[in-house]
C-alpha cells in the first residue's frame, strides 16, 4: 500500500510540473454560452491568455429598431467572421428592442453573467459606467492606429462614446432623423416634388396642404424615443438639452418651451397631424402605405422604404428654426468587463471586423443606417450605391449639424422623466412651460447624487 501511495504522489507531483510549465499555468479562459432561453451564462473569467490552437467562444447582444431583415444581415456577418476566424465562435442573441436590450444586459451583469459584447444605444454610456460594468477601449485602440483610427469615425458618432478622455464604445449602427416625403403625393397638393420644407414655417404649411381625408400632412413619433425626437426642435432652435458629462440637463430653457409648443401645434393648431401618441413602429407604416405625405423618422429605415414603398419618395436635412440640427441616434459596441484577455482580443477582432470600412458600407447600404466610418464613403460599393440612390448621403451630410443624443446618469430615469413630460403636453394633458419646468425639477433631483 505505502508503494503504490508513493506512486500516486509521484504521479500527481510530475502533473503538477508538466501543467505549471504550460504557457498558462494550466488556467482556461471562461467560455459563454446562449441558454436554451437565449441568455448568456458564462463562467468566472481569469485573465488569462489562449493556449495556442484553443477556440475561444463569444456571446454577442443585439437589437433591432427598425424594419427589414436586420437579424439575417446580423447572423450572415457573424458567419463570415467566424470563416476567416475558425478558431472564434461568435453566438448572435437577437434580445429585441434596445430597451429590452438594455434590461437583459443589466440583468445579466447583475446575475454576474454579461454578454461579451454588445450593441447598445450609445446614450447608455453613463449607466454602463455607474455599474462598473464596461471596459475602455484605449488600449486595444492604441495597436491599432490610436488617434488615426478614431479620426476615420464621424466626430458626433463618436461623441456619446467618449468621456473623461476615455473611448468605451464603438459606433456601428448609427443614425441621425431625417425627413422622408412622398414627391407624388407632393404634385398632387401642388407642391415641388423635388423641394421639400426647408424651414419650420413651411414644414407647418406643406402638411397642412397635404392633409385631406384619409391622409395626413405629417407624422411625427411619439412613443419609444420621445426625447430624440424633441431635440431635433430643442438643437434647430438653441443649445442641446444637457452637459458633455452627463450631469445636467437643460429642460425648460424658452427655447425649449418654443420647441415643445410647436410640436404640439402641429395636431392642435394646424389640424395636420394625428393627435395624441402616435406609434414608433407604424409611422413607417403608415408612410409606405400612404396614409402621410411626410414623417420624421431614423434614417435606419431608408431602405425599409426604399424596397416597400410603391411610390417615388424624397429624403431631405430637417427643416430648421434658427439653424439646423438633429441628435445623433443608434448603437455602439460595447465591451463588458470581467471576460479573460483572450476574450478581449477576440471581442476587439469581431469589432473591428464589423465596422470595416468596405464591411460598414455594406450595412449601409443593406439597412439604411449611417456608415460610420468616413472611409466607407470612399468604397467603391458606397459610391456607386450613392449614385444611383443620392438620399443615402442625405443623413451623412446632416452630420455637420448633428449633436450628441440626451445621455446622462441615471439616463433611464432622466430620459423617462422628459419623456413623460413631453407626452403629456403632446396628448393636451399640461402646458409646455408647466410640463418642463416639473421635467427640470424632477431631473435635478435625479442627477443630484452625481453633482457633490
Amino acid at each position: 500500500m505505502r508503494s503504490m501511495m508513493k506512486a500516486l504522489i509521484v504521479i500527481c507531483a510530475c502533473a503538477m510540473f508538466v501543467v505549471g510549465c504550460s504557457g498558462n499555468g494550466g488556467a482556461k479562459p471562461s467560455e459563454s454560452n446562449a441558454g436554451s432561453n437565449g441568455t448568456a451564462t458564462q463562467t468566472p473569467a481569469k485573465e488569462t491568455d489562449k493556449p495556442a490552437g484553443e477556440k475561444v467562444e463569444l456571446s454577442f447582444y443585439y437589437p433591432v429598431a427598425v424594419g427589414g431583415p436586420i437579424t439575417e444581415v446580423i447572423e450572415n456577418m457573424a458567419k463570415d467572421f467566424m470563416a476567416e476566424n475558425p478558431d472564434i465562435t461568435v453566438k448572435p442573441v437577437y434580445t429585441g428592442s434596445y430597451a429590452d436590450t438594455m434590461v437583459k444586459a443589466q440583468a445579466a451583469i447583475q446575475g454576474k453573467t454579461p454578454p461579451d459584447l454588445a450593441v447598445l444605444l450609445s446614450t447608455e454610456l453613463f449607466t454602463l459606467l455607474d455599474m462598473d460594468a464596461i471596459e475602455p477601449l484605449d488600449e486595444l485602440i492604441a495597436v491599432d492606429g490610436g488617434d488615426e483610427y478614431l479620426k476615420d469615425f464621424y466626430p458626433a458618432f463618436l461623441a456619446n462614446g467618449q468621456t473623461d478622455g476615455k473611448t468605451w464604445s464603438i459606433p456601428f449602427q448609427r443614425s441621425t432623423i431625417v425627413l422622408f416625403y412622398n414627391k407624388e403625393m407632393f404634385k398632387a397638393a401642388g407642391l415641388d416634388p423635388e423641394k421639400a420644407p426647408a424651414t419650420w414655417e413651411e414644414l407647418a404649411d406643406y402638411a397642412k396642404k397635404l392633409t385631406k381625408d384619409g391622409q395626413w400632412g405629417l407624422e411625427i413619433p411619439s412613443t419609444g424615443f420621445l426625447y430624440w425626437m424633441f431635440q431635433t426642435f430643442a438643437l434647430q432652435s438653441g443649445d442641446n438639452i444637457m452637459t458633455q458629462d452627463g450631469k445636467k440637463v437643460f429642460f425648460d430653457t424658452p427655447e425649449n418651451v418654443q420647441s415643445m409648443q410647436f410640436w404640439r401645434d402641429l395636431a392642435a393648431v394646424h389640424k395636420a397631424m394625428p393627435e395624441g401618441a402616435i406609434e414608433w413602429g407604424t409611422v413607417p407604416s403608415d408612410f409606405i402605405e400612404g396614409k402621410t405625405a411626410m414623417m420624421y423618422h431614423t434614417t435606419g429605415n431608408l431602405t425599409n422604404v426604399k424596397n416597400n414603398a410603391k411610390f417615388d419618395f424624397g429624403v431631405a436635412m430637417l427643416p430648421k428654426n434658427k439653424q439646423y440640427g438633429t441628435p445623433t441616434g443608434g448603437g455602439n459596441f460595447y465591451m463588458f468587463k470581467g471576460i479573460s484577455e483572450a476574450k478581449k482580443q477576440a471581442a476587439w477582432k469581431f469589432i473591428k471586423f464589423m465596422t470595416e470600412s468596405e464591411r460598414i458600407a455594406q450595412w449601409s447600404i443593406d439597412t439604411g443606417y449611417v456608415a460610420p466610418r468616413i472611409s466607407a464613403y470612399e468604397t467603391d460599393k458606397m459610391k456607386s450605391y450613392v449614385q444611383e440612390f443620392p438620399a443615402a448621403l442625405v443623413a451623412r451630410d446632416q452630420l455637420q449639424y448633428a449633436s450628441a443624443e440626451l445621455s446622462t446618469h441615471n439616463n433611464g430615469k432622466v430620459s423617462k422623466i422628459f419623456s413623460d413630460a413631453i407626452q403629456s403636453v403632446l396628448t393636451g394633458s399640461s402646458d409646455s412651460a408647466t410640463a418642463l419646468k416639473k421635467a427640470q425639477e424632477e431631473a435635478d433631483k435625479a442627477l443630484a447624487p452625481f453633482n457633490k
